[in-house]
């Protein structure tokens, strides 16, 4: 009798110390998982046009070299072309100086956003009559343009394929390194935003405020 009031007291601690330890091995998974989940990368596919979204370095590069090298596409599509990219210049001028034909390239410049650039960019595919593309972009942010891309093109029947562009995120080691450690805030502090339906420029303008306030405390 004894015996079995003692084993179910050991069954009772082995629970409660299992409940107690869950909170903290999820904690150590997602620490550990957190910089790679940022990463979507897909094997590109033949496409009507290439994506290439405005904000990053070397994002009109991997476009450039989907278009050339390997052939994916007759086209690129720079959302809001006039930002800078590159020491050449802004993304049209990189796309130009990368080699790409004039008539090859497509524009619109009012993006200020990942949403935007999502919602600007669909009229321009319906435009030509387009039924597919590449979209690219840094590859920490390729997560956050699925998810936003995936809304906004949804019941349009154009196919999207992702792939990334190398931005030097180490996303293994992501704690390692100050810029790695500040994409991770910041896609993750982007992404709650976008979930809870924060987007366009008033989202990146909560964030700030948001960066602020975390610098004022530590």
């Amino acid at each position: 009798m004894r015996n079995l009031i003692g084993s179910k007291k050991t069954g009772k601690r082995r629970k409660k110390i299992l409940f107690l330890s869950l909170p903290v091995l999820l904690i150590v998974l997602f620490f550990f998982g957190a910089g790679r989940f940022l990463l979507y990368n897909q094997v590109p596919q033949q496409a009507d046009v290439i994506i290439v979204l405005s904000g990053g370095a070397g994002r009109v590069e991997k476009g450039a070299e989907l278009y050339g090298k390997e052939g994916y596409a007759p086209y690129l599509l720079l959302s809001n072309a006039k930002e800078y990219a590159s020491t050449s210049g802004d993304m049209l001028r990189t796309a130009l100086a990368l080699g790409i034909p004039p008539d090859a390239i497509l524009t619109e410049n009012a993006a200020l956003s990942t949403y935007q650039n999502a919602e600007l960019t669909l009229p321009v595919m319906k435009q030509h009559g387009f039924t597919s593309a590449i979209v690219i972009s840094s590859d920490f942010h390729m997560r956050r343009v699925k998810f936003l891309f995936d809304h906004v093109y949804k019941d349009s029947g154009i196919e999207l394929t992702y792939a990334g562009s190398d931005s030097g995120y180490n996303a293994k080691r992501w704690w390692s390194d100050r810029y790695s450690r500040e994409t991770i805030f910041n896609e993750y502090t982007k992404m709650i935003g976008n979930l809870s339906g924060y987007n366009g420029p008033e989202a990146k303008s909560s964030l700030e405020q948001i960066k602020r306030w975390f610098r004022s405390q530590f």
